[in-house]
């Protein structure tokens, strides 16, 4: 990048971060899952494949498929096509759904273990994870659940509906089967005890497991207001089957939507979530609001809790203070009561958010807690500052999703594995890359470059009169396949990289004039925000980064790619006369903890 007033630098693209940004689906990913190359895999039938691939990253292919949060599609750069991404977490489900048995082709655990032992506390999915990678390595895992099936959060706060129960089960026994040493009903309930048992690392991945309160006038009276985490994990082990016809949601996350969506369920026929807010603050994910309100749930806007009302000690209601609020880009500059009103309910869902809870952890083993009494971990490491204990997932940092979770697992079963063999916990690998031409004609690619006009399918559902009858049916039903067969043709192939060699071009425009999205320009080199104001289509946000060649061999000017606009299509590498351009897939090489231990062993 230029330092504003000197000529821009070539860019590097050697460092395999250039290219990867380029990947905005996998970039964006906590995991960075190689969403293209699944995808291709799934458009040519290898099913197996794309969920092996998948498995590598996110280690729940199933689970994600149904329930990730999806941070790669707001990145997907067919939203700047036609505004819709590709539909890329249901396509993992796709991979799922109709794979077959690869049983043979999951990790495995040696006979002959290595000698270090490792507790993970919280079957959830970082504890999962790190099994998931240090089992294979010959370490022997312990993971300690106080409920009596494992999963966490995954089992216990998102419903059936959306993830059924033989989903999370097989893809769970996929790690546990490994010979994972699964206590079951075993509560922590003291750290120290713990460290006495002699582990070589303790992980804790006992996730955000304490429900925020809402202290307002009448929270002390009667017993239908509830907890949303608690309340959804009384449902899934079956200690609640019923609710009052008319409930209140409190709060507007993903959570909520889950409470809301159960409570219709469990024989409500007035579910109302409220939110403080407009709804451009919402936490939920547009796809979770637009699943409630298909079923009727009423989202109340600009409503704050005020009072919880009782008759005689029975809650009868929920007064609010309606809110007005002025917005200047995008923040609220003010905010007014304009009313109070009063909601009749017969039970009121907390739903406000999720916190830590450590008091198992005794304030006197060198652990050090900030002042939220959240624990202080490195965000490299996942070390907490006692050597050889470890935090990952909601445990870390707060609330987050399942990704999030999976990664902080791959990144804490590095630093095990180092601690362990007495290695420095900073020294990571760094990633590599390959770029292979795809080339395979004068003008033929071993991709499919050609621009698909569908637009992204729609999720069937169960019918709306069917899917109250019972709370564990799945409402999402899957891509048909026409439909997956039209939604990969929409993926734009953004790791098939345009590789420019500065000594082949002549200058001869070909590129320019046949580029689609006019994101080529050949000009005289300058300052980045001069040089950006030049370009064919001139390019004011910076979005990606700028692609700038060394000057070329005729007149020293530079050739200029806006990676912001560029779909990939392989037009320019068809046209140039020399092949200055070519179309290469990149393959982003991040290390997991198995090439640690390979790496290693090459060098013993």
């Amino acid at each position: 990048m230029s330092n504003g007033c000197s000529p821009m630098e070539p860019t590097d693209t050697s460092n395999p971060d250039y290219f990867h940004k380029v990947v905005d689906c996998q970039w964006a990913c906590p995991a960075h899952t190689n969403v293209p190359e699944y995808i291709r895999l799934i458009a040519q039938g290898r099913y197996d494949d794309a969920y092996m691939l998948n498995r590598q990253s996110n280690v729940f292919p199933g689970i994600l498929g149904r329930v990730c949060d999806r941070p790669c599609e707001p990145a997907c750069r067919r939203t700047r096509v036609d505004g819709k991404a590709v539909a890329i977490c249901r396509l993992k489900r796709v991979a799922a759904d109709h794979r077959s048995d690869v049983s043979d082709r999951l990790p495995r655990a040696p006979e002959k273990k290595n000698g270090k032992r490792i507790a993970c506390i919280g079957a959830g999915c970082a504890s999962l994870t790190v099994a998931n990678d240090l089992m294979p390595l010959g370490y022997e895992i312990t993971i300690f659940e106080r409920f009596k099936q494992p999963g966490g959060l995954m089992r216990t706060n998102i419903p059936a509906f959306r993830l059924p129960v033989p989903v999370l089960d097989e893809e769970i026994e996929a790690i546990v089967d490994m010979g994972v040493d699964l206590r079951l009903g075993h509560e922590i309930t003291s750290m120290k005890a713990l460290l006495d048992e002699g582990f070589d690392a303790v992980f804790v991945g006992s996730g955000a497991p304490r429900g925020k309160e809402l202290n307002l006038p009448g929270r002390d009276q009667g017993e239908r207001i509830h907890i949303g985490i608690d309340w959804l994990e009384s449902v899934a082990f079956k200690h609640i089957d019923a609710i009052g016809k008319k409930v209140l949601i409190i709060g507007v996350g993903n959570t909520a939507m889950d409470c809301c969506r159960t409570a219709l369920r469990l024989g409500a026929d007035d579910v109302k979530v409220m939110a403080r807010k407009p709804r451009g603050f919402f936490k939920a994910s547009d796809w979770e609001l637009e699943d409630a309100e298909e079923e009727n749930v009423e989202i109340v806007i600009n409503h704050s809790p005020a009072a919880f009302l009782h008759d005689n000690g029975t809650l009868v209601g929920m007064r609010f203070d309606v809110m007005e609020y002025d917005i200047d880009n995008g923040r609220i500059t003010e905010t007014r009561k304009v009313d109070t009103v009063d909601l009749p309910c017969d039970d009121v869902i907390l739903a406000i958010g999720q916190e830590n809870a450590f008091p198992w952890i005794e304030r006197d083993l060198d652990i050090e807690f900030d002042q939220w009494d959240v624990p202080v971990v490195d965000r490299t490491t996942f070390q907490s500052t006692r050597p050889g204990v470890f935090f990952g997932g909601d445990a870390a940092f707060g609330p987050e999703n399942i990704i999030w979770a999976v990664e902080h697992g791959h990144q804490a079963a590095i630093s095990i594995h180092q601690y362990c063999q007495s290695e420095a916990l900073t020294d990571r690998l760094p990633p590599t890359m390959n770029l292979s031409s795809t080339k395979m004609g004068l003008h033929e690619w071993s991709y499919a470059n050609d621009y698909s006009s569908a637009t992204r399918q729609q999720m069937r559902h169960v019918d709306l009169d069917r899917r109250f009858d019972e709370l564990e049916i799945e409402v999402e039903l899957g891509f048909s396949r026409e439909d997956f067969k039209a939604e990969v043709q929409r993926c734009l192939n953004c790791d098939v990289q345009t590789v420019f060699d500065t000594k082949l071009c002549i200058e001869c425009d070909a590129c320019i004039d046949i580029c689609p999205t006019d994101c080529l320009t050949i000009t005289k080199n300058g300052p980045e925000s001069d040089l950006r104001n030049r370009l064919s289509a001139p390019a004011h946000t910076p979005g990606q980064d700028l692609f700038v060649s060394d000057g070329l061999p005729q007149t020293g000017r530079v050739m200029v790619k806006d990676e912001d606009l560029c779909v990939h299509c392989g037009l320019c590498a068809e046209r140039c006369p020399t092949a200055a351009w070519d179309m290469q897939q990149f393959t982003i090489n991040l290390k997991h903890v198995d090439q640690y231990a390979a790496d290693k062993g090459a060098s013993a």
